[in-house]
């Protein structure tokens, strides 16, 4: 199975079809809008700008389950998203990425380990999981590491379809 074969629901609560994103790079990431990481938004909206003509998105996941910080109705966080960091990638509703109900999708991601060699859970908001166009996960960055930093880019340049 890939991330791809799992039910989720558009943050508007409507079913969604990760099928449609099969054949293009994706840059999963678990977000969060009251983080001291929440400014990570911008470099995910500017990645995914430069890099959609090329067959990539970057996929957001809202979660609350790090203090909280992911607090608001799937309108507030689609508002807040969309005027404060002018976000157009696709974002589904709000998930466990974590625990007894964590998402399959994060079944899936959490089987990789990071350049440091961290596997399993999800540490903090804005952990960055980079899945091939054939859906197998080829990279995982921590919550640090900034969208644009040259270790992401370069990753994401190495398996562009177009």
């Amino acid at each position: 199975m890939t991330i791809y074969d799992h039910d989720v629901k558009a943050l508007d609560g409507t079913p969604a079809d990760l099928h449609n994103y099969e054949g293009k790079a994706a840059l999963v990431v678990n977000v969060a809008s009251k983080c001291g990481l929440t400014p990570q938004y911008q470099g995910l909206e500017r990645l995914h700008e430069q890099y959609a003509d090329r067959g990539f998105t970057v996929l957001g996941f809202p979660c609350n389950q790090f203090l909280g910080q992911e607090p608001g109705s799937p309108a507030e966080i689609a508002e807040f998203c969309s005027t404060t960091y002018g976000v157009t990638f696709p974002m589904f509703s709000k998930i466990d990425v974590n625990g007894e109900d964590r998402h399959p999708v994060y079944d899936e991601l959490t089987r990789t380990a990071d350049a440091e060699g961290h596997d399993g859970d999800i540490r903090w908001n804005f952990e960055k999981f980079l899945v091939a166009p054939d859906g197998q996960v080829v990279a995982r960055f921590g919550p640090q590491t900034e969208p644009e930093a040259p270790e992401v880019v370069e990753a994401i340049e190495r398996i562009l379809p177009s």
